[in-house]
């Protein structure tokens, strides 16, 4: 982003080291200490100036003050102080050490550190790791395999070009290479990737990506997604991620230590950290872009204590009172939306068609499984969870046929709960299956809105076609209709308006487009009602890849990010079903992830969105669902199902189902 200091924590003027020490000194006398005292002190001095308070500490009093600190201060608290007082170099170093030393390697810290750092960080570290440990070198290696170990040790040089001439030739050329290297035969030429990605400038890569997505119609994000896993995939990532803009790649790294599955403080601490005299405020203005609150409130709301107030003073403002972007957010937001407008993402699911395929057997397996007394789920499973839904169709039918039962009156007596719900879902077809979830959104005492809201904005007009039929057929009643009784005003119009299933098909109309923005920019001052309109009128009816050139230029036309614009404009089931639209036109499989995120992650988990979302995405983009869900939330989807699920299933049947249906670990 811009030139210029973007951090949070300046020199203190009139700074009087001896002075420090010894209120220091004072906040740690006698039972107890001031906390309090201590961490506003730290906190409003830099860097530099805490070495010469340790100087002046152990001049006056003789003693060290990392070793007092350590000593008076306990927990989170006390890393985050001891830390503050390490030069930038020393606590990188310090960081790799116990990475690499700890019980087990903590990748994800190795992979934050060297792909984020500029050459002269890392020369620094490597400096201060051979002063208090040793060969950096050396350890990594000794600890890391494969080409993971291999773009360690590049980016461990520090030899990125940082010369900012750029060689248009060279450009093409590159580009070229990766297309060559991956796209056309992955699995032999990693070592092109790691010398392209280690080694060239960071202006110069950017016009690599941009001309390589010209060429392959794919972000180079994705394709490195859908040829790589693992710890090698996570740190080509993060380079890219960083060589793109090192502030996004810290705004996302806070979000997911605070979103994962627990609060992975380390995380937390080392980044607030080490980019307070950087570019702190250029993180908080991404997040603030990216996610629903600002980096500030969320910190506020998962922390505590002399915890949070130390990481909210690092922090600085908070952003949610703010308006208007920066110029280098809003040229990020357009960044994007444009990328979001000129990549297609491959789509890959996860249960496909078996390919010796044979109802009849399966019909008579699955009969067997359910005579007599007990029931042998895993054969159920085993069959269910690894056929087509066409297959399974053939299933139902073949049943009839031979044994004139109905297989599904069958599996309800037999199989109960989560596991009873999520084979049944298996067996309907995709449209009575999203009728189903639709009666069942709208059915007892409360709306499920989330769950309407989900279903309308990511079928396509066949499905939802479908759906109103099915709905028909099962209830007597139109969709429709039910909708209309059971919601009301404007979010009642906007589904309605979806379930018309008259959603535009086709490419971008680039000067309709423009237009388009630029009725929304002007909506946006008008007052609310009006407002609601024309973003109803729009956002419902163009198609999706019209809407992300319309979105891209909303950016042009406002200086604003349309998110935030809802966000902040709207309210209630009518924010939330205009945020839905923007999520599901923007990533599908990333609004997915989101989805199944807050289904595992509120108070106990909502298995009705769970099996919904799993059940009808796993014969369509499952597979980068997954993906999204680990770049997002550091854990992988299949991890989340397996903690989030441990209560009440007993005997794991249904959590098998669902890792079945998640097809990986990623």
């Amino acid at each position: 982003m811009g030139g210029g200091f973007r951090g949070t924590i300046t020199d203190a003027p009139d700074f009087d080291p001896s002075a420090d020490a010894e209120t220091l000194y004072n906040a740690m006398k006698g039972i107890g200490s001031d906390k309090e005292a201590i961490l506003e002190l730290v906190t409003s001095r830099s860097s530099a100036q805490r070495q010469e308070v340790i100087a002046a500490y152990k001049s006056n009093f003789g003693q060290d003050l990392i070793d007092d600190l350590k000593y008076e201060l306990t927990g989170k608290f006390e890393r985050l102080i001891v830390s503050l007082m390490r030069t930038p170099a020393q606590h990188d170093a310090k960081e790799i050490h116990d990475a690499i030393k700890g019980a087990g390697t903590d990748e994800k810290c190795l992979i934050e550190i060297m792909a984020s750092r500029n050459n002269d960080q890392i020369h620094n570290m490597v400096e201060a790791y051979r002063e208090a440990y040793g060969d950096i070198e050396e350890d990594v290696i000794g600890d890391t395999s494969g080409h993971f170990k291999k773009m360690l040790v590049v980016l461990l040089q520090g030899t990125r070009d940082e010369s900012g001439v750029v060689d248009a030739d060279l450009v093409e050329q590159d580009a070229q290479d990766l297309f060559a290297a991956g796209e056309e035969q992955w699995g032999t030429d990693e070592a092109r990737f790691i010398m392209l990605l280690g080694n060239r400038s960071v202006t110069h890569l950017h016009m690599v990506f941009d001309e390589y997505q010209k060429i392959t119609e794919t972000s180079i994000e994705d394709s490195l997604k859908s040829e790589l896993s693992g710890d090698f995939e996570t740190l080509m990532l993060a380079v890219v991620q960083c060589i793109r803009s090192v502030p996004m790649f810290f705004a996302r790294r806070l979000y997911k230590s605070m979103k994962g599955l627990g609060t992975a403080d380390n995380s937390l601490i080392r980044i607030m950290i080490s980019r307070s005299e950087i570019d702190m405020l250029d993180i908080r203005e991404c997040f603030r872009l990216r996610y629903e609150k600002s980096l500030y409130n969320m910190i506020l709301d998962d922390t505590s204590g002399e915890y949070k107030r130390t990481l909210l003073n690092l922090c600085g403002g908070d952003d949610d009172l703010a308006g208007e972007f920066f110029p280098e957010a809003a040229q990020l937001a357009y960044k994007m939306w444009e990328m979001s407008a000129t990549t297609k993402i491959k789509l890959r699911a996860t249960v496909y068609p078996d390919s010796d395929f044979d109802p009849a057997s399966d019909a008579q397996a699955l009969r067997k499984a359910m005579k007599g007394f007990g029931t042998d789920e895993d054969v159920i499973i085993e069959i269910v969870a690894k056929r087509s839904n066409e297959q399974r169709q053939e299933i139902r039918q073949a049943f009839k046929s031979l044994l004139g039962r109905d297989l599904m009156k069958d599996l309800k007596s037999e199989l109960s709960k989560n596991l009873e719900r999520l084979i049944i879902s298996l067996m309907l077809t995709p449209a009575e299956f999203d009728a189903k979830m639709m009666r069942k959104a709208m059915e007892g005492a409360g709306t499920d809105e989330h769950a309407l809201i989900e279903i309308l904005v990511t079928r396509s007009n066949d499905e939802i076609h479908a759906m109103n039929d099915a709905y028909e057929l099962a209830y007597k009643k139109s969709l429709e209709h039910a909708i209309q009784s059971d919601t009301s005003g404007r979010f009642c119009q906007i589904l309605v308006s979806l379930l018309q299933g008259a959603r535009e098909e086709g490419p971008a109309d680039f000067e309709r487009a423009d237009a388009d923005a630029q009725e929304l920019a002007d909506a946006c001052n008008a007052d609310s009602d009006d407002m609601e309109i024309k973003f109803m009128s729009i956002l419902c009816t163009r198609s999706f890849p019209h809407l992300r050139r319309v979105f891209q230029e909303f950016v042009r036309c406002s200086n604003k990010d349309i998110e935030q614009i809802i966000k902040k404009e709207m309210s209630g089931d009518v924010k939330n079903a205009m945020f839905g639209i923007v999520r599901s036109v923007k990533n599908q499989p990333s609004y997915f992830a989101d989805r199944l995120y807050k289904a595992m992650k509120g108070l106990g988990t909502d298995d009705r969105a769970l099996i919904r979302i799993m059940v009808s995405r796993c014969e369509i983009d499952m597979f980068n669902i997954r993906k999204e869900f680990k770049d997002t939330h550091e854990a992988s989807l299949h991890e989340f199902i397996q903690v989030e699920t441990m209560v009440g299933d007993t005997s794991g049947d249904y959590r098998k189902t669902l890792l079945l249906l998640c097809g990986g670990e990623d």
